[in-house]
């Protein structure tokens, strides 16, 4: 670099090595001799940005486990069948994890501020629509335009914490971003058990409009673009084939344990379909154009690709509990709503609370450390809750259990955010927060796909183990006074419990898998400093 500075990866001027090759138009689109401008804030404005962020950012999170404990309410009132019901959050998934991995490319067409404020007026749009929806249909497809306008919520709201806070304070601006991260999806079972119980499903939508309203008027006023929007052709195959990727093997996943995987024709093709569409897509994005619609080539940035496969482990862990958790409970332990919601509450509480303490240490250690330490936390969490779990199990059960998974995943989630994004530039910071909130995303929908289809087949194998011993020569067996049907009613409740205590321990297995991954992981540079491009 001639022994001159860099800044955000700018030399002389000119965009380094990492953002433009030979003086041509970057893979990223971003045009030769395009600087970014220092649009750090400072006393109310930083204040009044951070919480119109934040708010957009919440309300995306929130939604997305928000309708968990109150779909069965949903399908009572618009005539749908529970398979016909998961459909009010897969459309959401599906379309949410297509506009992810795009949210870079659209911040750099559009400019970052539009997009952002245009993604929360839609947000907030479509909630209203879905808020006053008369069938089922008209959910679905209101929430696939939710999902849509929410999908790049998160990362920008990532990004633009990032650029609002000084340098010396990435760590504070990344646990800003983390509360509203995890405690969103902490926070929607509760919030959606109350406002079920006591109002109506319709207000698990409408509750949208006062923050969606207030975060857009305040960005529109205050945020500043770090770089104008940018004229670059549109990735037309690329976008393509991400979408048919990505659709389908949503949809397989979320179809296929109930028409029995690839015996189904439709499942079959589909995913035969999302194979050939992944590959013809990395090919193309990789050689076939010099403006890609996803720049897959930060992945060469070991920190980012572990970052990845990690964060991927998270929204298994993570996501995949938010769906047993009140399958259980309101299943075979026949809690309400609301108080199956307020488990969530216990787990939310300690992620708050160690928020601020993470932040600190996080500027002090490894945060490698801290992301190792999470995942044994998390894993002895779900050994403790595959204990506790039994046809006899309370509240008060599961209270300790969810207060580790808390503080095991937000001590995943912001050191590992810090650790990935303190590994790259500004420039590259939009895409490594897109690639790390679409790993979370699809690592919870596989989690959700698998986890289902682990508990039917453990379901299955203790059913047959105590049909197997509930003989008259058997003790218990003899003492019982009921009916067969009855008998067989109980050997079911049972057999439930056993699986999704099982469900509890295999996430713990995914935690110690992960942990030495946790050191591929480059070592941080203080987040106190500068950062720099890491090459």
């Amino acid at each position: 670099m001639n022994g001159k500075p860099r800044t955000n990866g700018i030399s002389n001027g000119k965009l380094s090595t990492n953002g433009v090759a030979n003086g041509k138009p970057l893979t990223n689109g971003v045009a030769h001799g395009v600087e970014r401008r220092d649009v750090s804030e400072k006393g109310l404005r930083l204040i009044l940005v951070t919480v119109a962020v934040m708010l957009a950012a919440l309300m995306q999170t929130l939604d997305s486990t928000i309708t968990n404990v109150a779909l069965p309410n949903i399908q009572g009132n618009l005539g749908a069948s529970q398979d016909e019901g998961t459909w009010v959050v897969t459309a959401y998934t599906m379309a949410a994890i297509i506009v992810i991995p795009l949210t870079p490319w659209l911040q750099g067409r559009f400019g970052r501020k539009a997009y952002f404020i245009t993604s929360i007026i839609g947000f907030t749009v479509a909630s209203m629509i879905c808020g006053s929806s008369t069938s089922l249909f008209e959910l679905v497809a209101a929430r696939a335009v939710q999902g849509a306008f929410g999908g790049g919520l998160l990362a920008t709201s990532q990004s633009i914490l990032r650029d609002t806070f000084p340098p010396k304070y990435l760590g504070l601006s990344q646990g800003i971003f983390a509360i509203g991260a995890v405690m969103g999806p902490a926070l929607g079972p509760p919030l959606g058990g109350i406002l079920v119980e006591n109002v109506s499903w319709n207000w698990c939508f409408d509750i949208n409009f006062l923050p969606g309203t207030i975060s857009a008027i305040l960005l529109f006023l205050l945020l500043r673009d770090p770089e104008g929007k940018r004229s670059f052709p549109i990735d037309v195959p690329g976008l393509c084939l991400l979408a048919a990727t990505l659709t389908t093997l949503q949809y397989v996943l979320t179809e296929g344990e109930q028409n029995y995987w690839f015996s189904d024709p439709l499942i079959a093709g589909l995913a035969v379909i999302s194979a050939l569409s992944a590959v013809a897509f990395i090919a193309w994005e990789l050689y076939g154009t010099q403006t890609p619609v996803v720049d897959l080539r930060i992945l060469k940035n070991r920190s980012v690709a572990t970052g990845t496969i990690l964060s991927s482990a998270i929204g298994i862990a993570s996501l995949a509990s938010s769906y047993t958790l009140p399958q259980l409970t309101q299943g075979p332990l026949q809690f309400s709503p609301t108080l199956s919601g307020l488990l969530f509450l216990v787990r939310a509480i300690p992620i708050l609370l160690a928020i601020l303490p993470l932040v600190f240490f996080a500027t002090k250690i490894d945060t490698r450390v801290l992301v190792g330490i999470g995942f044994v936390v998390l894993g002895v969490s779900g050994v403790q809750l595959g204990d506790a779990t039994t046809f006899q199990s309370s509240f008060g059960t599961f209270v300790v259990p969810l207060m580790l998974s808390g503080i095991g995943i937000v001590t995943l989630y912001l050191p590992l955010t810090i650790a990935v994004i303190g590994a790259t530039s500004p420039e590259q910071s939009p895409k490594a927060s897109a690639f790390l909130n679409l790993a979370s995303q699809l690592g919870g929908s596989i989690g959700v796909a698998g986890m289902a289809v682990f508990i039917d087949q453990r379901e299955a194998f203790h059913s047959t183990i105590l049909s197997a011993s509930a003989t008259l020569g058997e003790l218990s067996t003899k003492h019982f006074m009921g009916t067969i049907a009855e008998l067989s009613h109980m050997i079911g409740i049972q057999s439930a419990v056993m699986a999704y205590a099982d469900s509890s321990f295999l996430l713990a297995v995914i935690c110690v898998v992960c942990f030495p991954l946790v050191f591929l992981i480059s070592k941080p540079r203080r987040t106190n400093q500068p950062v720099e491009i890491a090459e």
